[in-house]
């Protein structure tokens, strides 16, 4: 029974939706074409009918040759006409003519007589098409009715059930995120296990709240939930719940949660939580709006839902700050776990997962990889391997290489690489001068990341970019590092103004970036000598539109104005500073700015034996940062 049972859960429901539909269209097709013989029967028959006034005529006249009278009051007859030719016709008897047998035998007429004959085929063609027209209305009737037609089921949930599948998803298949799985294996416990927990009088939370940001893996989390626990799992976007039409949307909160206690245990899943429940009140529509009556509604069926049924409610947000309280308070969306953004070893084990789908070479080093990608989601490390397997299928290769994870790379986080824009020699020349800048001061600078590699091909709106790569995963930044960010930002800018002095349009990015970087340091980071410790400029976030649109200004306009020299000061330092390295390596610079024009992209190792550098991890390598004497490293931190 046991292998049975198995088999049965491993068998797939068959759709007939496709069936169905062309069965439909066979059925009104063949009716059609019964109704249009019925139709040329009763139309196109062997005699013409006309009026029994005008066959009189005819009779005194002469030109009926034959007659046979159905049933009294219908006669069937041949008509003569002058030129010989004989037609048929057919007249009804209006009403009784004792005259009418004396006529017929005075002129001659041959008579005829009897019942009228009904033709088996005529009554299947009359009758058929009613009783398959009537058949064909019931058939589609129940059809809109099971197929969850909008018309007939405005109430009803459109939660998608996942269940029986052949592969289930479990923990295994999601990378990473242990402290998220270490709490939601307590879900998982209690789907398999509830007595357990009933014994010592624990209370599993009612809801689950994954919050996190796009592409970090919520949706498959609790999946792999319902996968280990073997359990129906039904999905839902909160964006479902909400139509134009009153009273919908707590319709179908009500009708979901009654399929989870009818298919108990299980697991419902509300995706984008935040679509459906935002703060009430904060909207521009009032109190009474659709959506906040189905918050409500979910409000009222979460209070008195008892995890007793076996159902557990999951959600999942990226913008926890903008949901109602009373759906956070203990007894609904009581636990809230974090799936945060995976680190490198975790960006290392998804690329693992997602390769083992596609043949790899055995140059391929994941590692490097997942450390050239900070701040990628797994969504973004399975679209990277897939544009890897892209790139190598244009190729015509047998296996995905490292090259094609390089360009698949820089294509997701890039832009597309523009080979084919047509760009002038002065323009490139220029590009690689200013893309020289950036990449020199990565070799002069004590705080600032590896480089990775630089190119003067265009990517997206780019016209050449310096990539560098973070030996390390951080979470956290010091002064000393933003200060090289800025004079790396600032780098194309001086390159360009020593070779040409004057600079392009190229540098609005870079001047952006560095002019950022400087306010947060005195507004948010309390890097500023002046102002120490302090915020300025609180955001302002409406919950209704859930992005910044505002800043309050919570200071005078003698504030103001130093911060606005504190900034420049910051940028003025680093602008001096960077002007200073470029002008005793300008050597450097010119070669490597030279060599770009040709090779248009150089990586760490042709850059260090283009420029005699020497290799990374060497003493002589830290002793590029050690021109920085301690003085000058105490000017960076005072800064």
């Amino acid at each position: 029974m046991g292998t049975q049972d198995d088999k049965g859960k491993d068998r797939k429901p068959v759709n007939f939706s496709f069936n169905n539909n062309r069965f439909a269209l066979f059925f009104l097709a063949a009716l059609l074409a019964l109704f249009l013989l019925l139709f040329v029967i009763n139309d196109n028959g062997a005699s013409s009918e006309i009026p029994y006034s005008t066959f009189l005529g005819y009779l005194d006249g002469g030109q009926i040759d034959s007659v046979k009278i159905l049933d009294q009051n219908e006669i069937l007859g041949v008509l003569k006409d002058r030129s010989g030719g004989q037609s048929a016709f057919k007249t009804v008897i209006p009403y009784y003519d004792d005259r009418l047998m004396g006529e017929l035998r005075l002129k001659g007429v041959r008579v005829a007589g009897g019942p009228k004959s009904v033709s088996p085929f005529r009554v299947f063609i009359e009758v058929v098409p009613w009783i398959l027209g009537f058949a064909f209305i019931w058939f589609m009737f129940r059809q809109v009715q099971g197929s969850g037609n909008r018309a007939f089921s405005f109430g009803k949930s459109r939660a998608k059930r996942y269940t029986d599948s052949p592969r289930r998803v479990t923990f295994r298949d999601v990378a990473g995120q242990t402290e998220a799985k270490y709490e939601l294996q307590e879900i998982v416990d209690f789907l398999k296990y509830p007595a357990k927990f009933a014994k010592v009088g624990a209370r599993i939370p009612t809801g689950v709240l994954l919050v996190g940001m796009p592409g970090t893996g919520k949706t498959l989390l609790a999946k792999a939930i319902a996968g280990e626990a073997n359990v129906s799992y039904f999905h839902m976007s909160g964006s479902d719940f909400v139509e134009m039409f009153v009273g919908v949307g707590a319709s179908r909160v009500r009708d979901l949660f009654e399929q989870g206690r009818r298919n108990a245990p299980c697991i419902l899943f509300i995706d984008e939580l935040d679509a459906v429940g935002r703060t009430r009140g904060a909207g521009y529509g009032g109190g009474h709006d659709e959506r906040e009556q189905t918050l409500n509604q979910m409000l009222v069926e979460m209070d008195g839902f008892d995890t007793k049924d076996g159902v557990i409610i999951l959600a999942a947000t990226n913008r926890p700050d903008v949901l109602d309280p009373a759906l956070l308070r203990p007894g609904r969306f009581d636990r809230q776990v974090v799936v945060d953004m995976p680190d490198v070893r975790e960006r290392e084990a998804i690329l693992a997962i997602h390769a083992h789908k596609v043949p790899v070479a055995a140059d391929v080093d994941l590692a490097r990889i997942a450390r050239a990608t900070p701040g990628s989601s797994g969504a973004d490390l399975a679209n990277l391997v897939n544009e890897a397997a892209l790139f190598a299928a244009r190729s015509n290769k047998d296996k995905v290489g490292m090259e094609d994870f390089e360009e698949a790379r820089d294509k997701t986080l890039l832009g597309v690489a523009r080979r084919s824009r047509l760009i002038s020699a002065e323009e490139k020349l220029a590009t690689a001068f200013h893309e020289a800048g950036h990449a020199l001061l990565h070799y002069h600078l004590r705080f600032s990341d590896p480089l990775h590699k630089v190119t003067v091909i265009p990517h997206g709106r780019a016209l050449g970019l310096a990539l560098s790569l973070p030996e390390k995963e951080t979470y956290s930044r010091k002064k000393g590092w933003l200060i090289d960010r800025i004079k790396i930002a600032l780098g194309g800018y001086v390159a360009e103004e020593l070779e040409y002095g004057e600079t392009t349009t190229g540098t609005k990015n870079d001047i952006e970036q560095a002019t950022d970087i400087a306010r947060k340091m005195v507004c948010e980071w309390g890097m500023s000598t002046l102002f120490g410790p302090v915020a300025f400029g609180q955001e302002d976030e409406p919950i209704f539109l859930g992005k910044e649109i505002a800043q309050h200004k919570e200071y005078s306009e003698d504030t103001a104005q130093k911060i606005d020299q504190e900034i420049h000061k910051i940028l003025r330092d680093c602008l001096e500073e960077t002007r200073t390295i470029l002008k005793e390596h300008r050597d450097q610079l010119d070669k490597l700015a030279r060599t770009l024009v040709v090779k248009e992209t150089l990586d760490d190792r042709e850059i260090r034996e283009l420029l005699k550098l020497p290799a990374p991890g060497d003493a002589s390598a830290r002793s590029l940062a050690a021109e920085w004497g301690p003085e000058q490293v105490a000017q960076i931190e005072k800064a």
